[in-house]
């Protein structure tokens, strides 16, 4: 559907009023929409799970791992994500349990149960491989304190990247909340 100019550039005018939160607190409200609104949110949270347990799970992750780049806060999303399924995982198993579905019937849920777990184990491992791999490269670019002695570099010696500098607010939440796994239904 094609818009007219002036509809267009209404637009336009009205998207520079639009700036978004801009307290501490707004900005971690914001920082919900993708769990709240997005399309994959039924993979996050479901009914009686409290968005706050979800939280302090990322904070404990992210002050372990301190991430410093957008690609450092998706390998975290990507681990604070799959401990949170592997925690309704383990619930899952406990409530197939207690039922009183045939014998065979459990079996197969429980087998499908301990195949999701063990997809969410190997998502987790990969992340924190790579999110390890991230900050050592990123550690191993960042250029060394000046020493007494300074040293021509050689030629063939890459340049270190620039540090990178997130924009403002940016540090205080995941850049979104949708699963790194694929739904599984």
């Amino acid at each position: 559907m094609l818009i007219s100019e002036k509809q267009h550039e209404s637009n336009r005018q009205n998207a520079q009023r639009s700036t978004g939160p801009t307290t501490p607190e707004g900005k971690r409200i914001a920082s919900l929409n993708a769990v709240t609104y997005g399309l994959r949110t039924r993979n996050l949270l479901i009914n009686g799970e409290n968005i706050a347990d979800y939280w302090q799970l990322w904070d404990g992750l992210e002050n372990e791992w301190q991430p410093q780049t957008p690609t450092e806060r998706l390998y975290l999303e990507q681990m604070s994500v799959s401990q949170w399924l592997l925690a309704r995982m383990a619930a899952s198993e406990q409530s197939v349990h207690e039922t009183t579905l045939p014998l065979e019937s459990k079996f197969n849920l429980l087998d499908r149960i301990a195949r999701h777990q063990k997809r969410l184990e190997r998502s987790f491992t990969t992340a924190v491989h790579e999110l390890k791999q991230l900050q050592k490269e990123r550690r191993a670019n960042r250029p060394q304190p000046a020493t007494a002695k300074q040293t021509k570099p050689s030629a063939s010696a890459p340049a270190p990247h620039p540090n990178y500098v997130m924009s403002e607010g940016a540090e205080n939440h995941p850049l979104s909340c949708a699963p790194a796994t694929t739904d599984s239904r």
